[in-house]
């Protein structure tokens, strides 16, 4: 008898139905929670196809994935287009998933991987700008403007390829002559865009022009054969045989240089253009455009004007605590702002002037990172490797760069995380703040804390809130601290305040710039005026700020909430609250939003209550 596929189906549904009818309550199976593996993998294998860097910072760029160790992102209009629509398609796929019917953990890693999705495809409704929501490589900097001093191929690929994309066989030594001609088509795709937003009347602030220009002509000025995108791929590969380095010079002169030039020769017109405006109001659609960034950059729904309340409040109580130290240091007269100013000039916490100052600084992080190290057994009751290196940011690219940054290493633990310290002059640091600045990005902050996101599922090791790891990161100053490094050395307490206070400045700054339209001056002035940091440092940050609108306010609203929800922890569980385990829940759960820290913390008190 010739069954038709009807007959089979209806069939098979009857006799399910049979069975199941006769089965005993006893033998009825549980439910199984849908899986969402598979969402999670397309969700990785889209952010490394998107976004090949990240492979190679993870240490995933090996086996099937080998093909993305000689790619680079597409920053072209239409590479950037591309991204967009898987995203966007991607975000939708994440939207229909019903949460209710998954277990709890899986229920939180939708919610955690939908909010970073859907905050992209908010920041690429808008015409213009460097959705980097994704990127796990650059994922704290949305921008505006697809280059800047802080923002572009320029900055940030020499940089990649030198720490992140390892070197071992021939095979690695081409993939790294393939990146370089990838480069070069970068910083082309970058400038057509760049003409594009152009003649939106996106362009850079004047002053931030200035300094994107000297950093373009700086390196054009000098023979390419001594670029570090040169010299990495020579010194590493030596061994190995071939030509690289020879090839390395002949796409540095004849494929590079005149992608530089191009760009340089965009930015050149537009400066004709460019104001002093700093703020990305003066820009179209600036003030919607500012809100997407402070969400993206919180993730809170605070206002700008919350923000810089916010700021202003938290300065005067860290003042108020800064007060008597300095008194007791002998500093007296005049606001904590002024006395602050006057102890950064203090030779006894000065470093040296030039190479032997440079050197001074990286002895004093060494020895800061081997100390802190004894005492995180204190702090953590689960413990990482803590894998980094100390590295100076590339002098190419130093005179706009931030003063350091730091991020763990790959996933597979054969490279290490990285503290990147700017040492363009060694009076941009001072022995009274660099301890702080190195628990900031080393341990226990940035490379800490990373290392405990590859215990989570691979995509959430490849997301990162801007919130919750900039707010770790003070956190971590604190948890230093709260260990007793500055017990016998209050001025480094200081230090550790003023650190404190420079993030509430950044909420009073940034919102200044952006919401309330201060000019660059008055931002500089009121920086420090009110808290009395170094004019070279402070200089730099604003034009940061100009660049990356919205990004310096996550750390110290991430920050206030994870202390609010420690003594939540403290208030519900008494005695029964550990200090270490707490610590623990933070880490151990993954960066999330605030939204869904929350969460997290009160899945701690539940279980610390047995």
């Amino acid at each position: 008898m010739t069954l038709s596929r009807r007959t089979v189906l209806q069939s098979t549904a009857a006799a399910a139905l049979l069975t199941a009818c006769n089965q005993k309550p006893t033998e009825t199976a549980a439910p199984v929670a849908p899986s969402i593996d598979g969402i999670m993998d397309d969700a990785v294998d889209l952010i490394l196809t998107s976004y090949p860097e990240s492979a190679s910072s993870a240490g995933l760029d090996v086996g099937a994935r080998a093909g993305l160790k000689s790619k680079l992102t597409d920053r072209s209009a239409e590479g950037q287009a591309a991204i967009e629509a898987n995203i966007r398609a991607m975000t939708k796929r994440l939207q229909a998933q019903d949460t209710d019917k998954l277990s709890a953990d899986d229920a939180l890693n939708i919610d955690v991987i939908r909010t970073i999705f859907e905050t992209a495809v908010e920041g690429f409704d808008f015409p213009f700008g460097d959705v980097a929501s994704l990127n796990s490589n650059w994922s704290y900097r949305n921008s505006p403007y697809a280059i800047a001093q802080n923002t572009g191929a320029f900055v940030e690929i020499p940089s990649f390829l030198d720490s992140s994309h390892s070197i071992a066989t021939a095979e690695d030594a081409d993939a790294y002559l393939a990146r370089m001609e990838a480069y070069a088509g970068q910083l082309d795709g970058e400038t057509e865009r760049t003409r594009i937003e152009g003649g939106m009347g996106v362009i850079l602030p004047d002053f931030l022009m200035e300094k994107t220009l000297g950093q373009l002509t700086g390196a054009l000025d000098r023979d390419s054969a001594s670029w570090g995108i040169v010299t990495s791929l020579e010194t590493r590969a030596s061994e190995l045989g071939g030509n690289h380095g020879e090839q390395a010079r002949r796409i540095a002169e004849e494929i590079i240089r005149p992608a530089m030039e191009r760009q340089v020769a965009v930015l050149e017109e537009q400066k004709a253009r460019a104001n002093s405006d700093a703020g990305i109001w003066a820009k179209p659609d600036g003030d919607a455009y500012y809100d997407w960034t402070l969400r993206a950059s919180t993730t809170t729904t605070m206002s700008a004007d919350e923000v810089h309340q916010m700021g202003l409040d938290e300065l005067a109580a860290l003042h108020a605590r800064m007060d008597p130290i300095l008194r007791s240091a002998g500093y007296t007269e005049g606001s904590v702002g002024a006395r602050m100013s006057a102890l950064g000039e203090d030779p006894r916490y000065l470093f040296s002037d030039g190479d032997k100052g440079r050197q001074e600084i990286m002895d004093f992080i060494h020895e800061t990172i081997a100390d802190i190290r004894t005492r995180m057994p204190r702090a953590h009751e689960t413990l990482v490797p803590g894998f980094l290196e100390v590295t100076r940011i590339n002098p190419e690219v130093e005179a706009g760069a931030p003063g350091a940054y730091g991020g763990a290493g790959s996933i597979d633990g054969t490279q290490p995380g990285h503290f990147w310290i700017n040492l363009r002059t060694p009076a941009l640091h001072n022995k009274f703040n660099l301890m702080d600045l190195t628990y900031h990005e080393a341990i226990p902050g940035h490379v800490w804390q990373g290392e405990y996101t590859f215990k989570q599922p691979l995509i959430r090791s490849m997301l990162a809130f801007n919130a919750y790891s900039e707010g770790w990161a003070l956190y971590a100053q604190q948890l230093a601290d709260e260990l007793g490094v500055y017990d016998d050395f209050p001025v480094g307490r200081l230090g550790y305040l003023q650190a404190l206070a420079f993030r509430a400045c950044r909420l009073v700054v940034d919102t200044g710039l952006h919401a309330k339209r201060w000019s660059r001056e008055e931002a500089i002035d009121w920086f420090v005026t009110n808290n009395g940091s170094n004019p070279i440092e402070v200089r730099g940050e604003v034009d940061r700020y100009c660049a990356w609108p919205g990004q310096a306010l996550g750390y110290k609203v991430g920050h206030t909430a994870i202390n609010q929800l420690r003594d939540k922890a403290k208030s519900e569980l008494g005695d029964k609250f550990d200090f270490r385990r707490f610590n623990d829940a933070l880490v151990l759960g993954g960066a999330v939003p605030m939204t869904v820290l929350g969460r997290v913390v009160d899945g701690y008190i539940e279980r610390e209550r047995g």
